[in-house]
């Protein structure tokens, strides 16, 4: 039985990486096979050298345009042959060179089509009349505009200060992400 590859993006700490690494193990027929990052100090680096994973450093600050950063990106995805992309944590605006060619995942922190971008969980806390949570979703080329795959909410707290509530938000993420990866690929 051939494994279903995984191939992870991401530009910062790694934390959602890892708790799909982690998730992927117990799983015989799913294996991560390489992470990519677009940062050369990624944190993430560092949570990735345990495992038998390949890691890509692509710098964008190495193109000329993000055309041609994603196509690098795209080159070095295909070399794997993986069966999912998962953005975890990727804070990359991709173009259609990348979204009309790899099949791919992403992880917001909001409850979409709410908040979308860089800023959704600042947003979320501010609205508190909006329902606060986590979104999976299918990558397109509208930025978070994807078809929602899964969606987890957050019971908020009154009077809750900024970071417990981002806190609470990423154990959503920990718990969801590893599952809807593993649901895709089972």
């Amino acid at each position: 039985m051939s494994k279903k590859k995984i191939v992870i993006l991401f530009s910062g700490k790694g934390s959602n990486m890892l708790r799909i690494i982690q998730e992927v193990q117990k799983h015989e027929n799913i294996e991560v096979v390489a992470a990519i990052t677009n940062k050369k100090d990624a944190e993430g680096i560092e949570k990735i050298k345990p495992f038998d994973i390949a890691l890509n450093i692509i710098s964008h600050k190495d193109y000329d345009s993000r055309e041609e950063f994603d196509q690098e990106l795209v080159n070095r995805i295909n070399y794997y042959q993986p069966h999912l992309v998962v953005l975890a944590g990727f804070m990359r605006i991709l173009t259609p060179i990348f979204t009309q060619n790899i099949k791919s995942i992403n992880l917001h922190p909001s409850m979409l089509p709410l908040f979308k971008g860089a800023k959704a969980i600042e947003m979320s806390y501010e609205n508190p009349d909006k329902p606060a949570g986590i979104s999976v979703h299918w990558v397109s080329e509208e930025l978070d505009g994807g078809s929602v795959i899964a969606q987890k909410e957050l019971h908020r707290i009154q009077g809750e200060e900024f970071e417990s509530f981002k806190n609470r938000i990423h154990l959503l993420e920990y718990e969801l992400l590893p599952q809807v990866v593993v649901s895709l690929l089972q």
